[in-house]
């Protein structure tokens, strides 16, 4: 089968399209015979710590596509079910965390590729109402924005949520969550074709991330803040934060040292909060919400599997707004 392969060499430049053996699924396995796949900034960083010592990986996290076999004593699903990938594997329930999620896509080969091989726990049943490149590119950022949003952060109606840096998956999902519970939702961004998109799909204040932040909040202030980014914009945080406010962290894209003023945390007792992925349980409730609220994926572009190096370039320049998905013939 055709599959994008890392190997050799770190970044962008180690990723070659090649044929791979096609393997069978094994106990408690079922094979996907995948329709659509999705990027991640998480396959950037995957692959920029990767060196030629390491063996090679398919990679990718996101999925949807039809089951192909089943292993011996799977009796949950059914050869022709079409399925959406929960990428966490070995996560079940939600109060359960494991020290370190294991991820389809890294350490275990990933979904872009013709065909992957999951636990069949992993293998959900599509939501009829999701297209194909939609259900594709959704697993991993909704489970990450869902579980940041109400188990992590506790966000509930009426709340005022602040999402930095609007455009990427994540921040995305978690922008139209918000705005389905109720929540008002103000985002940043300093691209201002970035700031009218988040308008359109119901942000309901954007600003300029390199503005005064208290000046552009207008004097509001927020309950929780979603922070995927770190030192470049946490200082500011604390500038539009209310007293007993929720500060959760699920990435650090401008890196993981930074100092903070601890007295700007205890004496307005701001909680920092750390979370990434999600469970089974989690995943299961992600989709419910999503489909009883109607959401869908919103889809910057789609290219096909030979041009998933071209389809990172994209994300990489952070030229996208929204999912960048993978189309798998």
């Amino acid at each position: 089968m055709k599959a994008i392969i890392h190997a050799g060499m770190n970044g962008l430049k180690g990723l070659t399209y090649e044929d791979v053996i096609d393997k069978q699924p094994g106990l408690g396995e079922v094979k996907v015979r995948l329709r659509t796949a999705g990027l991640n900034h998480r396959d950037l960083f995957l692959m920029a710590d990767r060196t030629n010592k390491d063996v090679p990986l398919i990679m990718g996290s996101d999925g949807a596509g039809r089951i192909e076999a089943v292993g011996e004593c799977v009796t949950n699903i059914t050869v022709g079910t079409d399925v959406i990938i929960n990428p966490c594997i070995g996560w079940e329930a939600t109060h359960d965390v494991p020290t370190v999620p294991a991820i389809v896509g890294g350490p275990s080969d990933g979904t872009f590729a013709e065909s992957i091989i999951i636990p069949a726990q992993n293998a959900v049943s599509k939501p009829a109402y999701l297209s194909w490149e939609e259900a594709g590119v959704l697993p991993l950022s909704a489970l990450t924005a869902y579980r940041a949003l109400f188990t992590r952060g506790s966000l509930k109606q009426g709340d005022h949520i602040l999402i930095p840096g609007i455009g990427g998956g994540v921040a995305t999902y978690a922008m139209l969550m918000a705005s389905a519970a109720g929540a008002r939702v103000s985002v940043t961004s300093r691209s201002e074709t970035k700031r009218q998109a988040a308008l359109a799909h119901g942000a309901d204040h954007a600003f300029d991330s390199h503005s005064d932040w208290k000046e552009s909040m207008r004097g509001e202030t927020v309950d929780l803040i979603l922070d995927s980014i770190g030192p470049a914009t946490f200082q500011h945080y604390f500038d539009v934060i209310k007293p007993n406010g929720r500060i959760v962290t699920y990435g650090a894209s401008s890196g993981d040292r930074m100092e903070l003023a601890v007295r700007s945390i205890f004496y307005p007792q701001i909680s920092i909060i750390g979370t990434s992925m999600g469970s089974s349980e989690e995943f299961i409730a992600m989709l419910e919400f999503m489909e009883r609220h109607s959401i869908r994926p919103i889809i910057d572009s789609v290219y096909p599997l030979q041009d998933t190096l071209q389809a990172f370039q994209r994300m990489q320049q952070g030229e996208q707004s929204g999912n960048i998905g993978i189309r798998i013939d």
